[in-house]
């Protein structure tokens, strides 16, 4: 075995312990795991795009903006970290269109800050945080894992040849497949008494998972960058192992909203509006 596996081997791990720890724990251990998440990944944003230094002062506008929206996360505030989540970006905006600076800066404010306030929100403090956030996890992975064998095995055309020549559409589909089956078989392990409205989500964010990886892919291919970092030892940055997960966490958290007010009621949790239970 190499020095270079046995080193994304091990960080693999690492990784994944602290993560899973933290999602059991809850709590604070999940926000502060947020919080950092979102940090890194502002982090990894302004570097590939050159905000550091293009615009010095948008970027330390973003980081005020992202240091606002984790404070209000880790108060467990959602309404004041949404609100400034929205403040920051109609600021950013402003300067974009007023002073003519690049618009890779309220993205990356939408970007950064809707991770900490979606993964946040989707653990939340109860059993159906816990459950809806193994089943994110669950989705993702799922789709990552078998659209890389499906892809392999059975190849295909490509699904988007200029931004990710590597991804097949039998590996697109082959993945949105497995997340259909392991997702909702995550959930049933808790909640037996599950209906199709699951199976459905499922398919969304593996879907949505799909379509972040291919962002990421058009940024680094738009900035000639082949990681997003040096952060997690043979692994890359934070981008690059979050990318699926960021966008399905979006999914989640807006679709969460969506459909309570289609219901026309109050939201008691995200669990309970996307997995119905």
């Amino acid at each position: 075995m190499g020095s270079e596996l046995r080193l994304r081997i091990i960080s693999g791990i690492v990784m994944a312990v602290v993560v899973l720890a933290a999602t059991w724990h809850g709590g604070m251990a999940f926000r502060w795991l947020a919080s950092i998440i979102g940090l890194l990944i502002y982090y990894e944003w302004v570097s590939i795009t050159g905000l550091k230094d293009r615009d010095f002062r948008g970027a330390a506008l973003g980081w005020l903006g992202m240091v606002v929206i984790v404070i209000a996360t880790l108060a467990k505030d959602s309404v004041y970290a949404v609100g400034a989540l929205l403040l920051f970006t109609v600021l950013s905006v402003g300067i974009v269109a007023l002073r003519r600076r690049s618009w890779w800066l309220p993205g990356g404010i939408v970007y950064a800050g809707l991770t900490v306030i979606s993964l946040a929100e989707i653990r939340d403090d109860d059993l159906r945080g816990f459950v809806l956030m193994l089943f994110v996890f669950a989705t993702v992975w799922a789709t990552d894992i078998l659209a890389y064998f499906v892809g392999r095995a059975i190849g295909g055309p490509k699904l988007a040849p200029r931004i990710s020549p590597g991804k097949t559409w039998s590996g697109a589909i082959g993945g949105a497949l497995a997340a259909v089956i392991i997702g909702p078989v995550v959930v049933w392990c808790f909640f037996p008494n599950i209906g199709l409205r699951v199976v459905l989500v499922a398919l969304v964010l593996s879907v949505c998972s799909q379509c972040g990886d291919l962002f990421e892919s058009f940024i680094k291919r738009r900035f000639k960058v082949k990681d997003s970092s040096r952060l997690i030892p043979g692994h890359g940055g934070v981008m690059d192992r979050a990318d699926g997960l960021v966008f399905a966490c979006f999914a989640g958290f807006l679709l969460a909203i969506v459909i309570s007010l289609m219901a026309g009621g109050e939201m008691s949790s995200l669990g309970g509006a996307l997995l119905g239970v």
